[in-house]
């Protein structure tokens, strides 16, 4: 609606020049002030009464709008408007309270001042209206002098300016506040360095770049000293995460962090800003370069943001040592077992097909503990460690038993030769020197399962088959390896059901006198007969059950069922027959053995000479001294004793002079052939050391007459074998004694 000649609009702007002006000194920047009337003059007045006018420190930048409509155009397209002088009445009555609510509702500007002026005496907007829409002012053109003008638009701006602070404000108290709660999400001094960097970009308009430093001892793998380190960068030309501070960062970046970290301060200036932070005895220093310098409210945000993150940071750092204690050997500081299975899980879920993971096993490990002192065992782990380390950046190198490590990397750095290699020289332990032997178990990511824990399985299976081939110290996991030992655990598994459920059986094989015929004694021999009713050989048994630990309780029922035995033998007047049961070495290791046979015998009141134990070479040459000198307690309480297999291991003659045995077994395998010209020097030798040692001999596995006669020659004590008699159970057993005796 176009104003009226007949307005009172002459009265606008009266000069009242002899009041002071509100003037401050003029900067680059402006103040957009939107005039909204339909009166082309008084865009005209409003103008020329504000020239000149510096508020806050700026000019006023002036906008046009001759309608309502108009105006919210201008409005919507520009965001830097800070005051809006609105005219009520343009081409509506209610057209400038229009144009109030379009840019409180629909374009929520809230910050945006609103001065609402009218030339028509008696109009005035509702109350409600300057209620509801945080209009600044209103008056009517007739009072507004040019004092009053100015000192509505000082006043206006004035509030634009605090309105924008705080909203500021409460955006960077946000962003602190949404910044720390994620900062209280990161679980690394590293990720929580970048976290800081990331949070602190956003908080202010000038950042330019940014690094965090600390000192990298604990934190960074390597480094041993107290020097600051990088841990993570904003905006920086090159790489320097984890890399020492002085050797990359320009002097004078350097010379501000060190001199914050010194003096323990803030360090401000124009084009930078070094932040202080510490908490709990853990330091840190934040160095921004600014493009433009900070604010007052820059300067209050980061101080509120540091006092946020300073706990962050301290439990930042005590989750680290947290994850240090639960993935780090506390020994070598490399990763555990459970770090190597998670490293496992990347080998195993990888693409590259030309890795290998493997397991190390040092051989006789306790016996350098035992023998040395543990103080001495750690350093040869130490030692191990790092010559292990030198094998490349591209290997993973863990520690995951006692004197165990787990290895992830190339086939070609990771193969049984170049372990070989690393291990053909001594470590040095402290004063010691010491050369050490180890096993290897390998796999081949082509030939790895599905997760670390598979993969883990697959090594140690190819390692304890490693350790027990004599020749080769190491095996490389084929899938077969793990059918193989799913069938042994399953054998195991069954043994002992069946072991609990008296499905082992003991029978009996004949030895008797070879000038008279008479039975001496008997060998009992294990048997196994399943829930089927077939029998599983020794063969395949005994081993397994070695292998268990389950031959130590099987070792003992045997003991006890053969004194049974002899005392039931005694009640039917076969006095002079002994029962001899094998031995094997899990037994003799077992510190309860010895006590455990003697205890038998007692209990069951039998002549301790009549029970004989069969020793082999082998489980002699295992441990002579542990072997010898628990044959020494048993044969001092009258035990008998018999060496098994002579002649087919390794072992010193010196020994046989030290044992305490009484018969000497001459082995099948020198007897298949006795009879044949040439065949029986072994045979005879044996016989006649025998002899020479005034030890009873007894050759077993004698099937036809000729062996027969050729060991009367040799004038050979007693024989076993086919030829008089095949295993059998214990009732078979007493009629064949019964029936020797009748004849």
């Amino acid at each position: 609606m176009q104003v009226s000649d007949n307005t009172n609009d002459d009265f606008l702007f009266i000069d009242d020049s002899d009041e002071d002006e509100i003037l401050d000194e003029g900067s680059a920047d402006t103040w957009k002030i939107l005039i909204v009337d339909d009166d082309p003059e008084i865009h005209s007045v409003t103008q020329l009464a504000l020239s000149d006018l510096t508020v806050l420190g700026r000019k006023l930048e002036y906008l046009h709008a001759y309608s309502g409509e108009e105006a919210n155009t201008i409005i919507a397209q520009d965001n830097d408007i800070v005051l809006v002088l609105l005219d009520v009445v343009m081409e509506t009555d209610d057209a400038g309270l229009n144009v109030v609510k379009h840019i409180r509702e629909e374009l929520n500007k809230q910050d945006i001042r609103i001065v609402l002026r009218t030339g028509q005496p008696g109009y005035a907007p509702e109350e409600s209206v300057i209620k509801d829409y945080d209009i600044n002012d209103y008056k009517t053109k007739t009072e507004l002098t040019r004092r009053k003008l100015v000192t509505t638009v000082y006043a206006a701006i004035r509030s634009y300016q605090q309105i924008t602070a705080v909203n500021e404000s409460r955006k960077g108290l946000e962003k602190i506040i949404d910044g720390s709660a994620n900062l209280l999400e990161l679980h690394s001094v590293q990720e929580f360095g970048q976290g800081v960097l990331d949070q602190v970009k956003p908080l202010l308009h000038g950042f330019e770049s940014g690094v965090f430093c600390a000192r990298g001892h604990g934190i960074i793998e390597g480094a041993d000293d107290l020097g600051l380190y990088v841990l993570a960068q904003e905006n920086m030309p090159q790489d320097f995460v984890n890399q020492k501070l002085d050797s990359v960062a320009s002097s004078e970046c350097a010379e501000q962090i060190n001199l914050c970290f010194q003096q323990k301060k803030h360090i401000t200036t124009d084009e930078s800003f070094t932040l202080y932070l510490t908490r709990g005895g853990y330091r840190a220093v934040i160095f921004v370069k600014l493009s433009s310098p900070m604010s007052e409210l820059d300067e209050q945000l980061i101080e509120v943001f540091l006092s946020n993150i300073a706990i962050g940071y301290e439990n930042v750092h005590l989750f680290q040592k947290l994850r240090n204690a639960a993935y780090k050997d506390w020994l070598t500081e490399k990763p555990n077992r459970l770090e190597f299975l998670n490293q496992l899980d990347k080998f195993a879920n990888g693409d590259e097909q030309k890795l290998v993971a493997a397991l190390v096993d040092i051989n006789h490990f306790s016996d350098i503990n035992d023998g040395l002192g543990q103080e001495v065992g750690n350093q040869l782990l130490l030692a191990v460690a790092s010559r292990l380390s030198d094998l490349g950046d591209d290997v993973v190198v863990a520690r995951v038993g006692a004197d165990v490590f787990g290895l992830i990397g190339p086939e070609r750095v990771l193969s049984p030769e170049q372990l070989t290699a690393l291990f053909s020289r001594p470590f040095e332990a402290g004063e010691q020197s010491l050369p050490i032997n180890v096993c290897t178990g390998l796999c081949r990511k082509a030939d790895s399962g599905n997760g670390g824990v598979k993969v883990f399985s697959q090594i140690g299976i190819a390692l304890n088959l490693a350790k027990k081939d004599a020749d080769v110290h190491y095996k490389y996991f084929r899938p077969e390896m793990e059918e193989e030992t799913a069938w042994r655990l399953g054998m195991i598994r069954q043994l002992r059901t069946d072991f609990a459920a008296d499905r082992l059986e003991l029978w009996y094989q004949p030895q008797l006198d070879l000038a008279s015929g008479k039975v001496t004694g008997a060998e009992a021999l294990l048997r196994w007969r399943n829930e089927d009713g077939k029998f599983v050989s020794p063969a395949v048994f005994i081993p397994l059950a070695e292998y268990s630990g389950l031959i130590i309780d099987i070792g003992d029922w045997v003991v006890e069922q053969a004194c049974k035995l002899i005392k039931q033998l005694e009640s039917q007047g076969f006095d002079d027959v002994g029962i001899s049961v094998n031995v094997s070495i899990p037994q003799f290791r077992n510190n309860l053995f010895v006590k455990k046979v003697i205890s038998t015998t007692e209990n069951y009141q039998v002549e301790p000479s009549k029970l004989e134990l069969e020793i082999t070479e082998n489980i002699l040459m295992d441990d002579p001294q542990m072997v010898i000198d628990a044959l020494v307690q048993l044969k001092e309480q009258g035990i008998s004793i018999a060496l098994d297999d002579f002649g087919t291991g390794y072992s010193s003659l010196s020994y046989l002079q030290k044992l305490p045995i009484d018969r000497l077994k001459v082995d099948r395998s020198f007897i298949n052939e006795i009879a044949q010209p040439g065949k029986s020097l072994l045979a005879d030798a044996i016989i006649g050391l025998g002899k020479q040692l005034n030890l009873n001999v007894i050759a077993e596995g004698i099937e036809d007459k000729d062996q027969e006669q050729h060991l009367r020659d040799q004038c050979c004590d007693e024989v076993q074998g086919f030829y008089y008699a095949k295993p059998m159970p214990v009732e078979e057993f007493l009629a064949f004694l019964k029936s020797k005796t009748e004849s």
